[in-house]
């Protein structure tokens, strides 16, 4: 089994944590990236406990999150006067769990995770865009066939990989999104310090710092039909978040008033149905958005895509066979991200709900309180 060649699609968050574990344990990895160089977006991603176990696991945890920000809490505001309806407590997370919450900008993360897997000895090529699984072969859009034992589709939302088992596209979930980033300065300041989000009737606003606090990630969501274009670069205007939260909380306007025009973005939010299995011939297996594309009302996607790669790298390390390996996998992952999938579509509902005013005083359903925290990617049987 050490000497399975494994081809891993797609170079994220994912594909490269998968990376790393695997050539961690002596498995030789070739990494195809479509884009013509490694790099993130301009956003920001939440790593919760659960996820930086991986990265303990990894021996990245401390660089990780000397790149981004521990927050000390959280909370939960009202839509309309900004009141606080919940806090989180955040400042303990290390000695709860054993690993820290972080914010991070996506790129920061994504420069750590491509130097570790080069200094594992991993074959990373970009430029190598997917259009075919044959077997245990990928074939890229100019012709070449990657040979390998097993491929690992970590390509996301709209992954190639995935079409091996079923041929339905992803589905607009009904909500909108845009994001920007901008520098943490005036009223910003005590956003920053103070992370979290304004929920209200069919919209919530999320925002957190990242980059030694000095810049403000903020994400605007709402229940919008009709406009269903997916894309992490689709320029919005200002003037789109103006109207959509017109009322909101001072503070939710004084994030819109500092979105630089021409660095604002909109996608809709596309999801998956669950599958049955993320294994295929024993030669094909899923990971991350490939397998489970979720909405982002829980936080967690980034967070099961490093659990998915570090469990897939154990499981493969201690079976007798690929096939083996790929159902250890499975096992040990398909329940719980489906229990997230479907939980995160569900608090969508709950923060967006008319009744807000009582969020707080209703039994929370989150991250927390489901015990997804409580997670150990480095020890959960497989």
């Amino acid at each position: 089994m050490s000497k399975a060649r494994i081809t891993i699609v797609g170079g994220g968050i994912g594909g490269f944590t998968a990376a790393i574990a695997l050539l961690a344990r002596g498995f030789p990895v070739t990494l195809l990236e479509a884009a013509p160089a490694f790099g993130e977006v301009g956003a920001g991603v939440t790593l919760s406990p659960n996820a930086m176990l991986g990265y303990v696991y990894l021996g990245l945890a401390e660089k990780i999150a000397a790149a981004g920000v521990e927050p000390v809490r959280q909370r939960i505001q009202h839509w309309a006067d900004g009141r606080t309806l919940r806090v989180m407590e955040r400042a303990d997370m290390r000695q709860r769990h054993g690993a820290p919450y972080v914010y991070i900008h996506r790129a920061d993360l994504h420069a750590i995770l491509v130097a570790a897997a080069a200094a594992g000895g991993g074959v990373l090529l970009t430029g190598a865009a997917a259009v075919a699984v044959e077997g245990s072969d990928v074939i890229l859009a100019d012709g070449r066939r990657i040979e390998g034992d097993l491929v690992v589709g970590a390509d996301g939302l709209k992954s190639v990989v995935r079409q091996r088992f079923e041929e339905d596209k992803a589905h607009f979930t009904g909500h909108v999104v845009w994001r920007a980033l901008a520098p943490v300065e005036g009223p910003l300041v005590d956003l920053a310090h103070f992370p979290g989000m304004h929920i209200g009737p069919g919209r919530m606003v999320v925002r957190y710092p990242v980059r030694g606090s000095k810049v403000l990630n903020m994400v605007f969501f709402a229940r919008q039909p009709g406009w269903e274009q997916d894309g992490w670069t689709i320029p919005a205007a200002r003037s789109d978040l103006e109207q959509t939260f017109a009322g909101w909380a001072p503070e939710v306007q004084a994030m819109i008033a500092a979105a630089p025009e021409g660095q604002l973005y909109k996608w809709a939010i596309n999801a998956r149905k669950p599958l049955a299995d993320w294994a295929l011939e024993d030669k094909v297996v899923l990971l991350g958005d490939a397998a489970h594309a979720m909405t982002p009302f829980m936080g967690q996607g980034a967070a099961c895509a490093i659990e998915d790669a570090i469990v897939l790298s154990r499981a493969l390390s201690v079976a007798g066979s690929i096939g083996e390996g790929l159902r250890r996998y499975v096992a040990a992952r398909h329940e719980r991200a489906t229990f997230i999938q479907g939980e995160s579509n569900a608090n969508a509902d709950r923060l967006q709900a008319a009744d807000t005013e009582l969020f707080g005083l209703e039994e929370l359903r989150n991250e927390d309180s489901l015990g997804l925290l409580d997670y150990d990617c480095r020890t959960v049987p497989v």
